[in-house]
């Protein structure tokens, strides 16, 4: 039968994909850890203790806290600004200034989901703890949702974003057709058709014309080990583990009928406040010429090595969805190396805190304690807290992914 229906349905299905291109997306789905979480982790009430429920996060834009971890929105908020302004309209969330919605955390109970759903959650990793416990630092982590369960929370409201059942298996074969290599049919997939409207038999399923950015992941991996003993050097060899299940996940994505998958690299995480000042040293041969600790900007290099090998891969596989990397490293990088060009008079310390020094960054003195506050002007710093960035960063790095300067291929492309 599925051949049949591949036949029949794939001239048609070749002239929706093509129509796709300069089209709305008809929302967007966001993945990750406390880069993106716009605020799962403190739907049911912020945890005890957690200093971004505290001012002055989200002054910038909120004008108070919001469990987002930053003065302001992130990238997965900015995103719709710029798509917007290049004449791409995404029915989907972020900017107050256009009338859209903001992209609701997909813990908030009796949201609508439609236009759009955060799964990201502050301390996720792509590992469930099972690979943290193999290491002996199950305790270095929250794990409070993994990539695996982050799907696992998609999947969960899909029927209230695709409706009936009815189109399912064409849009399950018309995306086959498109791929050459068809992942199984997922259960799913049956209690939800994800089409346009219940009982429309269109060619191009709702999630394939939705846009999905997938992280970043793999920074909370290499914390957990960074902070639970082990070198760089050391974590760096779990990174084909952690990098194929980066893709893994991407393919579970596409077999729920994402068709456009935004891929993030990690950060150069030796150029971060906090990671300059828990692992500062004497020797200036451990740091490079713009200050940053070459040690751990290896590690993060080697994973995104990985990954965009595994991208590359993945877009072969799947010829018809759009699977995009974006170079979260090399921008933030370039923003070091070149502040002033980005606006930026500070670029290795920390806006927010209350540690003083070289970086502004104490555990003990962190931005929403006692005593911390936040600098003059946020936007003229790189890092927000001394370990997540400004929206003023996220600004730019939004930007660079629509216009391709740091996302291959571009979104906007």
């Amino acid at each position: 039968m599925a051949a049949r229906l591949a036949v029949a349905f794939l001239a048609v299905s070749s002239a929706c994909f093509l129509a796709v291109s300069g089209q709305k997306f008809n929302a967007i789905f966001s993945f990750g850890d406390s880069m993106s979480d716009t605020g799962n982790l403190c739907v049911n009430g912020p945890p005890a203790g957690l200093t971004l429920t505290q001012p002055p996060y989200g002054e910038t834009f909120f004008g108070r806290a919001t469990c987002r971890c930053s003065d302001g929105r992130l990238v997965s908020t900015l995103l719709c600004s710029f798509l917007c302004q290049r004449g791409r309209t995404v029915t989907w969330h972020a900017d107050l200034k256009f009338g859209l919605p903001l992209l609701k955390p997909s813990k908030q109970g009796g949201a609508d989901f439609k236009k759009g759903a955060n799964m990201a959650i502050i301390g996720a990793t792509t590992m469930d703890s099972s690979f943290f416990q193999s290491l002996g630092i199950a305790d270095k982590i929250w794990n409070n949702g993994p990539l695996n369960t982050q799907i696992q929370w998609f999947q969960q409201l899909m029927p209230s974003i695709c409706g009936s059942t009815q189109g399912t298996l064409i849009s399950y074969v018309i995306n086959a057709a498109l791929r050459r290599h068809s992942p199984p049919l997922n259960p799913s997939m049956l209690s939800s058709s994800c089409t346009h409207g219940p009982g429309k038999m269109i060619g191009m399923s709702y999630l394939s014309k939705s846009l999905f950015v997938l992280g970043e992941f793999g920074g909370n991996d290499y914390n957990a080990q960074i902070f639970g003993g082990y070198t760089p050097e050391q974590a760096s060899g779990q990174s084909s583990t952690i990098v194929d299940a980066i893709g893994k996940g991407v393919e579970q994505l596409i077999s729920l009928g994402a068709m456009y998958v935004v891929v993030p690299g990690v950060l150069p995480v030796g150029c971060f406040p906090i990671y300059l000042t828990l692992y500062q040293t004497s020797n200036a041969g451990d740091y490079d010429q713009y200050g940053c600790l070459k040690r751990f900007n290896a590690l993060s290099t080697r994973h995104n090595q990985l990954l965009q090998s595994k991208v590359t891969s993945l877009q072969g596989k799947y010829p018809g969805a759009k699977i995009m990397y974006a170079d979260f490293y090399s921008h933030v990088y370039d923003m070091v190396k070149s502040p002033g060009s980005y606006g930026f008079s500070t670029n290795l310390r920390a806006c927010c805190g209350a540690g003083g020094g070289k970086y502004n960054y104490q555990n003990s003195a962190r931005c929403g304690m006692a005593g911390a506050s936040a600098c003059s002007s946020p936007a003229s710093s790189l890092s927000w807290d001394g370990i997540h960035l400004t929206e003023a960063a996220y600004k730019k790095i939004a930007d660079g992914w629509v216009s391709g300067a740091y996302c291959h291929p571009a979104i906007s492309a």
